[in-house]
């Protein structure tokens, strides 16, 4: 990935005045490809993380503006061209973040729809920002040193970046989020690391972020449409488990029916021929399990189309590019199988409370209509029914890591950070080493 991030670079409009790759005690070849681009190596002695590791770039930096790059994306070719003209047209601005672009680098469904959901937060947010994003941004020097720095206590990708950026917003800097600087993301997502981020990695400490510093921004996943959504989700998950142990199998045959053809694009999209294999005897156990319970429950009208998508999904990831029909006649199905599921739904006694669960979770989807539709632009309709459940499982762990964070933050309300301790500045968030003495006569790139 390295490569194509410095190929991207490379190939700008306007080139950067030094490019610097640092090099965290790699254990592969990221030191001799990025010397293969006559940049500048800083090598680590230690694995450090990327606090650290972005710290030490900033101090071997000459230029008086440093913009911030993950090595897994790749720069749009004018990039360094806007973010050069935005500092030089604006003397107030302190930093600058973009966006990833609506095409990811990963073809996998999961990997688009993550990458893809990314994409639509930033896009949609405010252009006057309270946080600052290291995938693709930039600061003034002056400013970094100023707000401290990363914080070097994060030893993994969390949320430093966020953390930086909330501490120069508190001192007055000025940060803006410019939709029209975007990069093409290339990682590719597993469920269970995007499980594993989205609640170690950002959810909780998010959470402790915003208990520390007292304010909740009303922006990006945290805005009131995303917290009133986690709200109905959790009310949502909570009627659906009453039901499913009060009527057994009558609830969660057509439950499950229908979830299994949301997610027939995820089950149908694997890319690496070991997960075919496994997605393929995964899927084939739950269809089973669910026609038996069809059959066991005399709900047994569920089944003919349950069993043609089944058989869609064994064709439709091979076919799909060539031939269009097949992405429509799944979606015909997966039409009629849902509108079967709900009709059973209503055969179950006391429906009025099934019909609140459906009332529920149709505003959920209600609040996110606008990324949804962005899904179906950009991706087509099915793709966005897919995203749906797992949509619903992202507002979910969300409110399980605000929990989490909040008893985490009481836990700790005895252990002051170090900026706070006696003696210290403010600004003083690091962890190993202190900032520059010489930052005033940094020459201007």
């Amino acid at each position: 990935m390295l490569r194509q991030c410095l190929t991207a670079l490379a190939e700008s409009t306007v080139k950067p005045g030094e490019c610097i790759v640092v090099n965290d005690a790699s254990t592969d070849d990221t030191a001799a490809t990025a010397r293969e681009f006559g940049v500048r190596v800083v090598d680590l002695p230690e694995r450090s993380g990327p606090s650290v590791g972005r710290n030490e770039g900033v101090k071997a930096a000459r230029g008086d503006v440093v913009l911030f790059l993950d090595a897994d994306v790749c720069v749009h070719a004018n990039v360094v061209e806007r973010i050069a003209d935005s500092f030089e047209n604006d003397p107030s601005l302190d930093a600058i973040f973009g966006s990833y672009d609506d095409a990811p680098g990963s073809p996998d469904f999961l990997s688009q729809y993550r990458n893809l959901m990314h994409t639509f937060v930033h896009q949609t947010a405010r252009s006057e920002a309270t946080t600052f994003w290291s995938g693709c941004g930039a600061m003034r020097v002056s400013s970094f040193w100023r707000a401290g720095g990363f914080d070097e206590s994060y030893l993994k990708p969390t949320m430093e970046d966020i953390e930086l950026g909330s501490r120069l917003h508190g001192l007055g800097g000025r940060i803006i989020l410019d939709r029209d600087i975007r990069v093409k993301h290339l990682k590719r997502w597993t469920f269970w690391n995007l499980v594993k981020t989205d609640i170690f990695g950002r959810g909780i400490p998010w959470t402790e972020l915003m208990l520390r510093d007292g304010r909740m921004p009303d922006d990006l996943n945290v805005g009131m449409s995303q917290r009133v959504s986690v709200a109905l989700v959790f009310v949502l998950v909570g009627m659906s488990c009453f039901a499913a142990v009060w009527w057994q199998g009558y609830f969660l045959t057509p439950m499950f029916a229908v979830l299994f053809v949301l997610l027939g694009r995820y089950w149908g999209e694997f890319t690496r021929r070991s997960e075919r294999r496994r997605g393929l005897l995964l899927t084939t156990i739950i269809v089973a399990a669910i026609v038996g319970l069809a059959w066991h429950h005399e709900q047994a009208v569920l089944i003919p189309p349950l069993m043609l998508a089944y058989l869609l999904l064994l064709v439709r990831h091979r076919y799909e590019y060539r031939n269009q029909g097949l992405t429509y006649l799944f979606l015909l199905t997966a039409v009629v199988t849902i509108s079967l599921a709900v009709f059973r739904l209503f055969y179950i006694p006391y429906h009025k409370f099934v019909y609140s669960v459906i009332v529920v979770l149709f505003l959920v989807i209600l609040l996110n209509t606008q990324f949804y539709l962005f899904l179906a632009a950009r991706k087509g309709r099915v793709f966005a029914l897919a995203a749906i459940p797992f949509h619903l499982l992202y507002h979910f762990y969300n409110g399980i890591s605000f929990i989490a964070g909040m008893v985490r933050h009481f836990l700790r309300t005895g252990r002051k950070h170090p900026a706070e301790e006696p003696g210290s500045e403010k600004v003083a968030y690091f962890s190993r080493k202190k900032c520059p003495t010489n930052m005033e006569s940094t020459p201007e790139e």
